[in-house]
């Protein structure tokens, strides 16, 4: 559930999960060379205890910025081109190429990059991790580009589209968290 929040600074976005998980997309594709910055101010209220993000069961953030890789037919395989073009038959639309999911892991881990449980082609990013500071707002900044070489090896798609998610469907367990703000700007 996201419900749009008034507070003393301005307006904010507030996720609830209850063994349930719900993510919401800005549609707009931007251009990943010319503004590779993410930044972003977040809060959790709480992390949880049954998270485990080396394991489907466990797989759950009480908030993560996708960063969502726009698929390229122009540059992609023969068999990219076949297995794109089925989902685009069955969706409507081609799925992402690849995303970076940036995370709040429930606690701290040898790695800072790591594949998800359903899918070598989204990777997880650790930003934050523990209880420690939850319940306070927090500032981030990425490059989503050497961000991105660490996490596939390779460079980035040209476009990407951005989505915030709090899920707790796979754990069963509470949260809520809020987004102050998301933008993407020009390296500087």
């Amino acid at each position: 559930q996201y419900d749009i929040l008034s507070e003393a600074e301005g307006t904010v976005l507030a996720t609830r999960s209850g063994g349930s998980a719900s993510g919401i997309r800005y549609t707009k594709e931007f251009s990943v060379y010319e503004y590779p910055i993410v930044r972003w101010r977040w809060k959790v209220d709480n992390v949880y205890e049954k998270g485990n993000l080396e394991e489907k069961a466990g797989d759950d953030y009480p908030l993560r910025v996708y960063i969502m890789f726009k698929y390229d037919p122009d540059t992609a395989s023969f068999g990219e081109k076949v297995k794109y073009g089925l989902a685009k038959m069955v969706y409507g639309e081609y799925p992402p190429q690849s995303s970076l999911n940036y995370i709040w892991a429930n606690k701290a881990h040898t790695r800072r990059i790591y594949p998800s449980p359903y899918t070598d082609r989204a990777q997880l990013v650790i930003l934050r991790a523990g209880k420690n500071e939850t319940g306070k707002w927090l500032e981030e900044q990425v490059n989503i580009i050497a961000d991105y070489k660490e996490a596939f090896g390779t460079q980035p798609p040209k476009y990407a589209s951005i989505a915030i998610m709090n899920d707790a469907d796979n754990t069963g367990e509470k949260s809520v968290s809020y987004m102050d703000f998301i933008q993407v700007v020009r390296n500087e």
